[in-house]
């Protein structure tokens, strides 16, 4: 049985509960929507799941009647599966605009859906859940992103090693398969990948060709951290370039890939407009490519792109914990100047992050972000720092910092 961890957009849930009529809880499948859900039970609430089938049959057939409240909240589980309850929660919430009357949760992007056609705007705020960030597995706050911009690195943390970072990355951060060992996890996350392409997916695509939206995962799961090139990624499977951005839209709305767009807000001429996708779960990225340990090991260009969409999981989880203070880009220009991250604050300062498996950092690592710092982010409050497999925090000067993976979550 999956051991229990606090959330940290628990305290989100219950600030916008006083404060909006619907909230929506979003994120893929067994990443932990139904038990923090269940954590804000209580006599003033009723919980209904629509995975049960005769609570299904009778959303479907009786919306209105479904959506009726006996308490102060109805928490609906799975409010995807019928998306006519949306239109007549609009309906109950414009005749009473109290907050906190319906809390859902969903394992699909609703606003995605084909078959919605009502947005709730004005009425619902969404909140995001992700798989397990290693903070949340070690009960540490998110407090990583405000201590980069600080430059207040800590001394006193655990240090990871590039293996110790390696296994992380392993396991991910869906709940139940980071207590399993290799081959049973790698089951575990064949059978999640399975489950979704035989149930959820036809749930809100039409989909023709199962084989090959299946090769697809497989090969965005070998795409995670590049930039997204429809072409190149369908070149294997003989369909057409519709069918394929159709498909990786599917996904996107499972919570299965995720892009991260470019940063563009600049006249420079120069600057790329491709995204960057990646996998939302490191561990689940490992198992579709079977992957082992020591392959990767002593495989640079494996342990990078693993690394990165660790990375990726773990920062991502942090902005989402910022309650809307934080947006995350990737920046590259035609002179192939990139940046891995570069976190956005609300006051527009800018926080770069280049990731690197090794323990040794030089000056000439922070080439692209000096390159940056002097000539787009001119009058804008900028830190640089590369996280990497060393021991210690270590500054190079003009808020440039060579800075340890652990402290990500101590």
């Amino acid at each position: 049985m999956a051991e229990h961890y606090p959330r940290w957009q628990k305290a989100t849930i219950q600030q916008l509960m006083l404060e909006r009529r619907v909230l929506l809880l979003s994120g893929p499948r067994q990443s932990g929507k139904t038990t923090l859900a269940r954590e804000l039970e209580s006599d003033r609430t009723e919980y209904r799941t629509l995975d049960d089938g005769t609570l299904r049959e009778a959303a479907e057939n009786d919306p209105q009647g479904f959506i009726k409240r006996g308490t102060d909240t109805l928490i609906i589980d799975e409010v995807q599966r019928i998306p006519s309850l949306l239109s007549a929660i609009k309906k109950a919430v414009d005749e009473d605009t109290r907050p906190g009357q319906y809390l859902l949760t969903g394992s699909a992007n609703i606003q995605s859906l084909p078959t919605v056609r009502e947005s709730l705007a004005g009425r619902i705020a969404k909140i995001r859940l992700r798989p397990l960030a290693h903070g949340e597995i070690k009960r540490i706050g998110p407090r990583f992103i405000d201590s980069a911009f600080n430059q207040t690195f800590s001394r006193s943390h655990i240090h990871y090693d590039r293996d110790a970072l390696l296994e992380m990355a392993f396991k991910g951060g869906f709940p139940e398969p980071i207590t399993l060992k290799g081959r049973g996890r790698k089951r575990w996350h064949i059978d999640y990948i399975n489950a979704i392409m035989e149930r959820d997916l036809k749930e809100i695509a039409k989909i023709y060709r199962k084989n090959a939206i299946r090769e697809l995962v497989n090969i965005l799961a070998a795409w995670s951290g590049r930039f997204m090139d429809i072409s190149a990624i369908g070149s294997g499977l003989s369909i057409q370039r519709p069918t394929i951005e159709s498909y990786i839209n599917a996904l996107e709305t499972l919570y299965l890939v995720e892009r991260v767009y470019p940063w563009t807000k600049t006249d420079y001429a120069r600057v790329g407009k491709q995204s960057k996708l990646f996998m939302v779960d490191s561990g689940l990225m490992t198992s579709l490519l079977n992957w082992k340990m020591d392959q990767v090991r002593l495989d640079s260009d494996r342990s990078g792109k693993l690394m990165e969409t660790f990375a990726f999981n773990e920062i991502m989880a942090q902005v989402d914990a910022g309650d809307g203070r934080y947006e995350l880009f990737h920046y590259r220009d035609r002179e192939k100047r990139e940046i891995d991250f570069l976190i956005e604050r609300e006051d527009d300062a800018l926080l770069a992050i280049e990731i690197k498996a090794g323990s040794a950092i030089d000056k000439h690592d922070f080439n692209h972000m000096t390159w940056f710092q002097n000539n787009l982010a001119k009058g804008q409050t900028f830190v640089g720092i590369i996280l990497y497999a060393g021991e210690i925090p270590a500054s190079f000067g003009n808020n440039l910092w060579a800075v340890p993976f652990g402290l990500l979550w101590s």
